[in-house]
């Protein structure tokens, strides 16, 4: 059943833009709070054997997610969302960027603007993320540390998490 849902990545050089589209098979509420609940973010977010783990979360328009990406051997990737628009059950916009684990951004990487959109039709709900870049050559660095290949994995996570809840 999961074979034929939507799955689409694709790069928009000219635009330096990066489109996800995601289909699960869940309601809207479901993926929504996976989208927008730490509790559930750590258990999806990070492609395995990664782990996600939250040190602050206020999802809210002004409020921050701050977390780390933990890999096998306690290696930490700290990473920082600021939540710019909440539109409940509908869509959300952040600035994600690389940070150290007190949330000060790293300079050597750049920020991107995340739109997430959420649409449910016949009990199944479509992601589309779009993630804005001021130049292609950032989307050429985040693909070069295998984003493609870790981003979708982590949706795939996120399809078990749906799983287990029904």
């Amino acid at each position: 059943m999961k074979s034929n849902l939507l799955k689409n990545f694709s790069v928009d050089k000219e635009n330096a833009r990066v489109n996800v589209e995601r289909e699960f098979v869940a309601p809207v509420g479901k993926v929504w709070a996976a989208w927008t609940q730490s509790e559930l973010l750590d258990q999806w977010w990070a492609p395995k054997p990664w782990k996600a783990r939250t040190k602050s979360h206020d999802f809210r328009e002004g409020g921050t997610w701050l977390y780390a990406m933990v890999g096998p051997e306690g290696e930490e990737h700290w990473a920082k969302v600021d939540y710019k628009t909440v539109d409940p059950q509908k869509s959300f916009s952040a600035l994600d960027a690389f940070c150290d684990e007190n949330g000060t951004d790293n300079p050597e990487f750049a920020k991107s603007l995340w739109t997430n959109t959420f649409s449910e039709a016949d009990g199944r709900t479509t992601v589309s993320v779009l993630i804005q870049y001021d130049k292609y050559e950032d989307i050429e660095v985040i693909m070069q540390m295998g984003f493609e290949e870790g981003f979708t994995m982590a949706l795939g996570n996120l399809d078990e998490v749906l799983e287990e809840q029904s």
